[in-house]
């Protein structure tokens, strides 16, 4: 695979947060915030110096609600809105990217999970390496032989054999685990009771949400089974919101 075959997807929104949590009390001299602007411009610098992508593209969140809040619509509920000093900030972001000359994109309805992994899997198919910058681990579920994931922040790269070798379970799996385990980031409920090392286990053991129900009567633990059997639907429901939209 050549260098220039290589396409970078960046996922912005996440390095928004995470540079605005990260470094606290930055301003300008007319007291304009610049903690987020900073850290963000510092993580493009490292792509750009570290990794000199021929080719890249920064995905942000649309505003406003997206498909799964239609499926649940506590999605996200527990989450306050954006605070003023950090939108105020979103504009010169999107001015320090336009002027790396990297597109930007967004879209009504979805999160930039899914752009990201629409475009991952479409550059997949016409034989291309991509590589996810993102610190999030629901990105996990794309990696892939030609798909993996770096974190600029962290500098830790993950492609499919640390995953396996981490993790035990193929990227797909992923989100069987996250949908009996939930996450309380985006207010998946998951199954009460079951967390995410309980989850992996199960699912290492069954192979799926699947496979898990069709031998449920086979858990030793009657409690666990119990939970299991009561919040069916919300498993599944769980997975769903999970699963990043690639089409």
């Amino acid at each position: 695979m050549q260098p220039d075959q290589t396409v970078y997807l960046v996922d912005g929104s996440a390095y928004i947060h995470r540079a605005y949590h990260a470094i606290q009390g930055l301003t300008n001299s007319q007291g304009l915030p610049t903690n987020a602007v900073f850290g963000f411009t510092r993580m493009l610098i490292k792509l750009m110096q570290e990794r000199r992508p021929a080719y890249a593209g920064i995905f942000f969140d649309a505003r406003g609600p997206t498909f799964r809040h239609r499926l649940y619509t506590d999605y996200k509920a527990n989450r306050p809105p954006m605070p003023e000093d950090m939108s105020v900030q979103i504009p010169y972001i999107k001015q320090i990217v336009a002027a790396y000359r990297l597109p930007v994109l967004e879209m009504e309805g979805y999160e930039a999970d899914d752009l990201i992994g629409t475009f991952c899997r479409h550059l997949e198919r016409r034989g291309w390496s991509v590589v996810m910058v993102t610190g999030d681990k629901d990105f996990f579920q794309l990696v892939s032989e030609q798909a993996s994931l770096w974190d600029p922040m962290k500098d830790v790269a993950t492609d499919l054999g640390r995953l396996r070798a981490t993790m035990g379970v193929e990227p797909r799996q992923l989100v069987d685990v996250m949908g009996l385990s939930g996450d309380a980031v985006d207010n998946i409920p998951g199954v009460p009771g079951i967390g995410p090392k309980t989850a992996l286990d199960l699912i290492r053991s069954f192979g799926s949400l699947e496979g898990l129900y069709a031998q449920i009567e086979n858990l030793p633990r009657k409690k666990q089974q119990e939970n299991l059997k009561k919040f069916r639907e919300q498993a599944f429901l769980s997975r769903r919101l999970a699963t990043i939209d690639t089409d």
